[in-house]
């Protein structure tokens, strides 16, 4: 596209500079001629230095004896023959140009204005997306893939296994219609991809294109709602017209959810456009015309605001969940990505599919890429585990933020909030293990304590909900217990906001209140409205809303003495951590456990201990001489 522009341009600017040579060599060739003033004309006459004149109407041109040619205009003058006759003057006369213009001349002269035109069409096609200008708001934006390079194929999809057969089963069904016909099976009408963001979706449609072996039309929920009431319905009914005329084949509407809200709930607010639109894609996929041969395959992460008639058998007769893969769905998905990648042989993905619980498979592709970028960086290559390792790291807990400027104390302090989440993490019994501690700034934060768990794992016991608390809070305490009341620091701001909405989602929906019971409360208690959480609670008594917060209240509160219990009993394993992350800056779980347990420190690191008369640094002002055994 940015070519065309470029091209339309020059062409334009070529035009331009011809039209204006056109206009301006008119002028070149009369000036090239001295025009004189008709006495001049008069006395060269009577002085015999003219030779030869052109009289044409009132305009006379002629040649003088020393060869110059010259031009003038005359005035009536009856003598004027008279005396030039009597000079001997070559006298030739012509009478006036009346010829009609020639075709040239004419479009000559209405060049500029269709030069204009032709600019505002090109203009206005490119503020409707071209496809028929002006008159082309109602065709559909719909476009038939046809991938020849590039192609995506089921081999390219993993960690989706049970979505990939389910619609492998309608591309066996396109390509061998009469193996279901057969025992009077019907082609699937429509069929929903439903997942989190970055499961792989889009890739398992763009897989079908490439399995299918048919036409593939794919447009985007946002491409039909426009600002005119009833485009979006014209362009449903055009995209079905095309479906029809190459039949059997596939259209994929992408984040369908943007045109397929359910009517009148007041989700999102209402819109007669999006909901006309959406009438006639029901209608057009079963109404009284059925399109046989048309299979409507969409994608959305957000079901719960589908319109129900949309739904229905019928119209969406399944619906395919593309859930985040497990681990061995992971090592899959590495093993597809790393294939664009050089890389030692000893990296286990395995591993690395171990470490990374819930990523996504686009997480997992960044990962990769993210791994080989830094790679690069190095100058390296081959992509180490070195490399995968920090590529984990950073998009599990954002970027190294080293250049930040920070203060003895607010290192100290970091040091000691980080120290209190670990040592609580390490005593709590249901506590996922700690896969790193650092007080290195990242992302938002200024350190953290990542946990990874051994498993995967569908859900939650009541045990690890209120170890996750108690964890949440160990940053909290270790501040008051360390620098005193009047010390804290804002730093456990999401801390506490993590822990309260944990011990919310505990009372109000999991049903692990004793004092509550297994009730849900507040069903759809939050809802987005013009960009802000509003409350609702309607369903709730005043009455048991005071006894909600109460209990909400007691959990954070039971999270915070189980960790204050933690952290005064094991007072100098908190000394001791906090005074390692200032050495070290960053610790794995492992080593965390040595120097707590074993009293063991790394002797891998560069080493950073202080000596004796060193009060300058960090280490020094808190009297550390780290014991390090080799």
């Amino acid at each position: 596209m940015n070519f065309r522009n470029l091209a339309m341009w020059a062409v334009i600017i070529v035009l331009t500079i011809g039209l204006y040579n056109m206009f301006k060599n008119p002028q070149r060739s009369i000036s090239q001629s001295n025009n004189v003033i008709f006495s001049e004309f008069l006395n060269e006459v009577d002085n015999g230095r003219v030779v030869q004149v052109e009289i044409q109407g009132n305009n006379i041109k002629g040649i003088l004896s020393n060869g110059e040619n010259f031009s003038t205009y005359s005035p009536n003058d009856p003598n004027l023959i008279q005396r030039l006759t009597e000079k001997g003057v070559s006298i030739s006369a012509a009478p006036l140009d009346e010829k009609m213009p020639s075709l040239f001349g004419v479009l000559l002269s209405w060049f500029p204005m269709l030069l204009l035109i032709a600019v505002w069409i090109f203009f206005m096609r490119q503020m409707q997306g071209g496809k028929g200008g002006a008159m082309g708001f109602g065709r559909s934006k719909a476009k038939m893939m046809n991938e020849v390079k590039g192609k995506v194929t089921f081999n390219d999809v993993a960690g989706v296994e049970e979505a990939k057969e389910e619609v492998e089963e309608v591309v066996e069904f396109l390509k061998d219609p009469k193996k279901f016909s057969r025992l009077g099976g019907k082609i699937p009408r429509g069929c929903l991809l439903v997942g989190p963001p970055g499961t792989g979706k889009t890739l398992l449609a763009r897989a079908i294109a490439g399995e299918a072996g048919v036409p593939f039309f794919t447009i985007s929920g946002s491409d039909f709602v426009e600002m005119f009431v009833g485009v979006g319905a014209s362009r449903v009914r055009d995209m079905f017209e095309q479906g029809k005329k190459h039949s059997p084949c596939i259209i994929f509407i992408d984040e369908i959810d943007a045109v397929g809200r359910s009517r009148g709930a007041g989700l999102g607010g209402g819109n007669d456009e999006r909901e006309q639109t959406l009438n006639q894609l029901l209608v057009e996929m079963d109404g009284f015309d059925t399109n046989e041969g048309v299979i409507i395959i969409a994608a959305t992460n957000r079901p719960d605001v589908l319109d129900p008639a949309l739904l229905r058998p019928g119209r969406f007769d399944r619906q395919v969940v593309v859930s985040l893969p497990d681990i061995i769905g992971r090592e899959k998905i590495l093993k597809v990505h790393s294939k664009k990648i050089s890389m030692t042989p000893d990296i286990n993905l395995r591993t690395i599919a171990r470490g990374t619980p819930g990523f996504s498979g686009a997480d997992l592709a960044n990962l990769v890429n993210e791994a080989a970028l830094l790679a690069a960086r190095k100058n390296k290559r081959i992509v180490t585990y070195l490399e995968f390792e920090e590529a984990k790291d950073k998009v599990m807990m954002g970027a190294e933020r080293r250049s930040m400027v920070m203060t003895e104390d607010e290192k100290k302090l970091t040091a000691y909030h980080e120290a209190g989440h670990a040592i609580v993490t390490i005593n709590e019994k249901a506590a996922y293990p700690i896969h790193k501690a650092t007080i290195i700034p990242r992302g938002r934060a200024l350190g953290m304590v990542m946990q990874l768990p051994e498993k995967d794992e569908v859900s939650q016991t009541r045990e690890q909900l209120h170890a996750q608390m108690s964890i949440a809070m160990g940053g909290r305490v270790a501040e008051e217990l360390i620098f005193g009341h009047d010390k804290v620091t804002t730093g456990a701001v999401s801390d506490i906001e993590q822990a309260t909405k944990r011990a919310r989602a505990m009372v109000m929906r999991a049903g692990l209140s004793k004092e509550l019971g297994p009730v849900a409360y507040g069903e759809n208690e939050e809802e987005v409205f013009l960009g802000r959480s509003v409350a609702r609670q309607q369903n709730m008594s005043e009455e048991t809303a005071k006894k909600v917060d109460a209990e909400i209240r007691k959990f954070v509160d039971k999270g915070y003495e189980r960790a204050r219990k933690i952290l005064t009993d094991k007072i100098e394993d908190l000394h001791k951590l906090a005074k390692a992350l200032l050495t070290y800056e960053t610790l794995s779980g492992e080593e965390i456990e040595d120097i707590v347990n074993k009293n063991v420190y790394p002797s891998n690191k560069e080493d950073l201990k202080v000596e004796d008369n060193d009060k300058g640094s960090a280490l020094g002002s808190i009297g550390l001489k780290p014991k390090i055994v080799h």
